[in-house]
Formats: C-alpha cells, structure tokens, sequence
C-alpha cells in the first residue's frame, strides 16, 4: 500500500493544466535535491513540480491520513460504524473555529491562530457530541445521527452568519472552508502541519489496545483494568487534533474517515492496531487521487475536493444506513 500510495504521489506531480512527463518530474525532484543538473529542464517545470505541486500532493497525504485515521479512532470510542468527522459535525466545528477566526481578524497566535481555532471548534463538538451520545447512557445510531445533524446544522449557521458578515476579500477564504481545496497550499502549509499530524497520528497509534477494549464495551474495558475516562478524554484530544488541523488547511472534506475505515476493516480486520495505520495510508491515497481529479478535469479552473468526497461517500453513507436498517442496528 506504501510503494502505491508512492507511485500513486509521483504521478500527481505531472498531472494538471501543465502535463509533465514521469521522467521530468524525477529529474525535477533529483534536481532539487542535489543529485542531478538541470539539464533541459525548463524553470517553469521546475518551478510548477516543485513549488506547486510537490507542497500540494503532500498536504493532500497530510490531510486524508488525519480525516481516515480521525474517523477510525471517532469510531472506536463511540463504538458506532457511521462516526464520521463529518457526519457527527466534528468537522463543522474545525471549520466554524477557523471561520470565526478569519472574520473576527485574529492573529493572536500568528499563522497558528487558524489551525488553532479550527483545532479548538473540533475539540469543543468531539467533545459535545461524545456527552449527548454516549454509548453507556443508550446513545445508539439514531442518537448519534441526530446529534450530530444537529450540531452540524448548528455550526453551518454560525458559518452562515459569520459569511453574512464578512468583507468581500474574505468570501473567498469562506468558500474555501466550506467546500473544501487545496489550491492554495505551498510549503509554509505543508511545514505548519506536519508537526500536528505528527503528534495526532503517533498518538492515536498508541491508543490501539485502548480502542480495542473499548470495542469490548465501557463496563468490560474498566473490569480489564483500562481507564476509560482518560483514555476517553485522550481520544477527544487526538481525534479534534487531527480533524482540526486537517480542516484548517483543506477545509471540509467530508466522508473520508467514513469510507476508507470501513475498507480497510474488509481487508485487516477490525484490530486498531493495523486499522489506524492502514487508514492513514489509503486516506492520503483516495485524497490525493481526488485532489488530482479535482485540478485536472477542468483546467484552468478547479472543481473544489469536497464535492469529489461528497459524490464517492453520499452513496456509500446511504448504503450503511440501509444495511444497519435491515439489521435492525439503525
């Protein structure tokens, strides 16, 4: 899945308004390294490949590990198969928090104020949500549904509100957030979120034994000796750590950590321990293939990548909904 995910990354470079040949592209990246000349590259290659694109595919992989991996650990400590950043509103909160930031015009924290409000609205919904939909207070699927159209509904007006207000020069950032994109990344972008992708995904990695016993059931994981409270509160954190930075640098991106779990349990199986991780990797898979897609098929404009993970994962929510239904789980 790695030597794919690769293949799949140095492809994307040559793809675009600008077609670039494979060989090109590993020129330009040899080039840029130190390991070859320029040759008969032209700067305009390089400077598309390497400036614009390489930054850009790499934020895609950043952003679809964090959304897949925030929705395989969301999953396992609401012990629900549908809790998806999105669907659950996590996702509306980052992006309300980074909105609010925009209009209101803070820069407390300089370029980190965004990615910090966006990481606080996530931490405040993941945290909400869990209180209104525990499993262990009889929050089931219909529960949690609601809850979270709720406080998505809740949030939208807010950005609603917040878009009303706005100057004209801050529409367009707005647009942004809400219909997700990554055209406007470079490498500050891609440095700035390394770091929270980092610590999230390092951090819920090593949450896989507690999310498998928390699979067995609150009651059972504490009668095994887990501190569920904490290890509750920690997965909130991590969970809005990852969501909240991958919103404030693609915006809403939807469905990604619904699907791509839910495949990867067909081929690993549900243990956390190769879930998480194989989630991220085909995450930053399926977004970089529609980040692709999505500045490709109507050059010179871009179709905005949260209608490509809304086409691929509306249907695929659907058909969860009616098979928990015939189940009788829904």
């Amino acid at each position: 899945m790695l030597a794919l995910l690769a293949l799949v990354i140095v492809l994307s470079f040559g793809v675009g308004p600008l077609r670039i040949p494979p060989g090109d592209v590993v020129h330009v990246i040899a080039h840029q390294v130190g390991l070859a000349d320029a040759g008969t590259l032209t700067q305009r290659d390089i400077s598309v490949v390497w400036n614009l694109r390489v930054p850009r595919a790499l934020l895609a992989v950043i952003v679809g590990a964090s959304l897949a991996m925030a929705g395989a650990g969301l999953q396992g400590l609401f012990g629900n198969p549908l809790a998806d950043p999105g669907i659950v509103g996590v996702t509306h909160g980052a992006a309300l928090g980074a909105v609010a930031a925009i209009v209101l015009g803070a820069t407390v924290l300089g370029a980190w104020t965004i990615p910090v409000a966006a990481f606080a609205g996530g931490a405040v919904t993941t945290t909400l949500i869990y209180l209104l939909a525990r499993p262990d207070r009889g929050g089931g699927t219909a529960t949690l549904l609601l809850v979270g159209i709720a406080i998505a509904a809740g949030c939208s007006a807010a950005i609603g509100f917040f878009t009303y207000i706005a100057r004209s020069d801050e529409l367009q950032s707005l647009v942004f957030w809400q219909m997700g994109s990554l055209a406007m990344a470079d490498w500050a972008d891609l440095l700035a979120a390394m770091p929270a992708f980092a610590v999230g995904a390092i951090a819920l990695t090593r949450l896989a034994t507690p999310l498998d016993m928390l699979a067995l059931g609150e009651r059972q994981a504490q009668h095994i000796g887990l501190d569920v409270r904490r290890t509750r509160a920690l997965l909130v954190a991590v969970c809005a750590l990852l969501v909240g930075s991958a919103v404030a640098f693609a915006g809403v991106v939807g469905f990604v950590g619904l699907v791509v779990p839910h495949f990867v349990r067909l081929l690993a199986g549900p243990g956390h321990r190769w879930l998480l991780p194989l989630s991220g990797v085909t995450g930053g898979l399926l977004v970089v293939l529609a980040d692709t897609a999505a500045r490709s098929l109507d050059p010179p404009s871009e179709i905005p990548l949260g209608l490509f993970s809304a086409a691929l994962g509306a249907p695929f929510f659907l058909w969860l909904v009616l098979r928990g239904r015939k189940r009788g789980g829904a």
